[in-house]
């Protein structure tokens, strides 16, 4: 059996003050520590949801498929809200190593979450695409973190 570092990617830790003078300075970009085969992603679940995962490194238990899942590649972002793992049902943040493949495919079959983001697109023709949709997308502005206090 692999140990966890031969599975997953490790993770990065750079000071926020670093990181901003590299990231791009206008229009719309994934933040996110990924390699060729992984991105990682943030999730927050229940207490008995995430214990579960983190036990048994698989989602079950009490998780269901039928709620909305938020997939959030920045951390900051995920701990803002969820209020800082205070937030009813949101206890526990999980890191996911999603494969890149397949967060790929979300981003392509992804509709916005709302309609004054989407370019060239009547009202009507977004309402039926997200009716179609499992996959929203919402940009979020970044944050510093004397923000999200």
């Amino acid at each position: 059996m692999k140990g966890l570092n031969e599975v997953n990617m490790k993770l990065e830790l750079k000071k926020y003050t670093e990181q901003t003078q590299e990231w791009p300075k206008e229009g719309y970009h994934i933040m996110a520590q990924y390699d060729e085969d992984k991105i990682i992603v943030y999730q927050s679940y229940r207490k008995e949801i995430g214990e579960f995962a983190v036990k048994n490194q698989y989602f079950g238990g009490a998780f269901s498929l039928e709620r909305m899942i938020w997939i959030k590649p920045n951390f900051l972002w995920m701990m803002y809200r969820n209020g800082w793992g205070t937030k009813e049902g949101q206890e526990v943040v999980l890191a996911i190593h999603l494969k890149r493949e397949a967060f790929e495919t979300y981003l392509k079959n992804a509709v916005y979450s709302s309609f004054n983001q989407v370019e060239g697109m009547t009202h009507e023709d977004w309402k039926n695409e997200v009716k179609s949709s499992n996959v929203r997308l919402q940009w979020n502005p970044d944050h510093i973190l004397m923000e999200l206090n």
